[in-house]
């Protein structure tokens, strides 16, 4: 018999009740250190009190109105994001995979808009995730995604994750759009280089196609910048944004220039909760906190210290990890032995990770962990490693 919640998750048997900043507790009352948070989405941790705040004060006041009225609370994120960011505009969703249907639709009703009918493809890069929708799997264009959920919609090419020559050679008069994520975060925390970006910006720009990159994961402060992309000093045409944006709670959003979102006008596109007033002011709180400067300072002080402790446990512990990869607090254990028995020995040591593809142990703790917090955590990740290294000798 089916199970009333549909059976599409392979979850953990952890139940937490309780979240304070970097820890869970569980319902019977351990304490876990938290380096998944919620996969990328805890940006500040958990039950931030400026976020509970707002909360209370926005909850007390309006929830939703839908969009068929003007939403102060959205007015004003948006003008946060413009003024953060290379945006003109922006639109509200509620998740990432949202974030990628519009920005598909944008950039072939750009291309549309301009009498350019046939310009509809888009490229993207093996081992991708934009999320889990119908243009999403076909973007991304992976077997384990899209395999059952034929036919899948058309004018989606794939190349090699970071091989600039093979989007070279798959760029022609058809293409609408590359779309690429600063840093792979499903795919195993694989970076694209910043000459790659700058490759990428370069080629889109020669052939007059729009680039669309996917921060969802990658950005809102992860990375030490606001945005991944800004280290590689340049800029898209349209970005995808969520998990962090919201501080755990669902908002999204695309990002565009004027150009890019022209042909966007009144009916093309809408959502009921998009925006809303509660979810707009909670992310207008995250913003004030992620972008400011010294808070991005910090974030690039810890994520040197996690990185630097890493590298040692790996050194520690060669016959269990092979590498450390990623950018700021988006990090991956490259493992030698299979990834989930890393995940599953951390959870009895008491410290949440996420596997990814390519054998890949994802760490992406809050933004505010502290450096005492992340000196334990990696204790933990040593204990963890200590027992498989026991195993394999048994």
């Amino acid at each position: 018999m089916i199970a009333p919640v549909l059976p599409t998750y392979n979850r953990a048997p952890l139940s937490f009740v309780k979240g304070e900043g970097s820890w869970l507790v569980e319902a019977d009352g351990r304490r876990f250190l938290d380096l998944a948070a919620g996969i990328g989405v805890m940006a500040l941790g958990h039950s931030h009190p400026a976020l509970v705040d707002r909360l209370a004060e926005q909850g007390a006041s309006l929830w939703h109105v839908s969009n068929l009225y003007t939403i102060p609370e959205q007015e004003e994120l948006a003008r946060r994001l413009v003024e953060a960011t290379f945006a003109d505009t922006a639109f509200f969703t509620n998740s990432g995979t949202e974030a990628c249907e519009l920005a598909v639709k944008m950039a072939r009703r750009h291309f549309h808009e301009k009498g350019e009918h046939d310009r509809t493809r888009i490229i993207a890069f093996e081992g991708s995730f934009h999320g889990r929708s119908s243009a999403a799997i076909a973007a991304a264009g992976s077997e384990k995604l899209a395999g059952g959920f034929a036919p899948l919609l058309p004018g989606f090419t794939q190349v090699p994750f970071g091989d600039i020559g093979a989007l070279k050679a798959a760029m022609g008069p058809d293409v609408a759009a590359v779309i690429a994520e600063p840093v792979q975060g499903e795919g195993g925390i694989r970076p694209l280089s910043d000459e790659a970006l700058r490759e990428m910006r370069a080629l889109c720009d020669g052939a007059g196609a729009l680039l669309i990159l996917d921060e969802v994961q990658c950005g809102m402060g992860r990375t030490g910048r606001l945005f991944a992309h800004e280290w590689a000093g340049i800029a898209p045409d349209i970005m995808m944004v969520a998990k962090g944006i919201g501080g755990g709670f669902p908002i999204g959003a695309v990002l565009a220039t004027e150009e890019a979102a022209a042909a966007m006008g009144p009916g093309t596109h809408g959502s009921t909760y998009g925006g809303n007033p509660l979810a707009c002011a909670i992310a207008n709180r995250v913003m004030e906190i992620v972008a400011d400067p010294e808070f991005l300072a910090g974030v690039n002080r810890k994520a040197g210290l996690l990185r630097q402790k890493l590298e040692g446990l790996v050194d520690a512990h060669p016959e269990v990890f092979e590498g450390v990869r990623g950018q700021g607090l988006m990090l991956g254990l490259v493992c030698r032995v299979p990834n989930t028995d890393v995940v599953e020995a951390g959870y009895a040591e008491e410290v949440l990770t996420v596997p990814a593809a390519d054998n890949v142990v994802r760490l992406l703790p809050p933004l505010t962990i502290s450096e005492e917090e992340i000196a334990e955590a990696v204790k933990r990740l040593d204990r963890a490693a200590s027992e498989i290294s026991e195993g394999l000798k048994a």
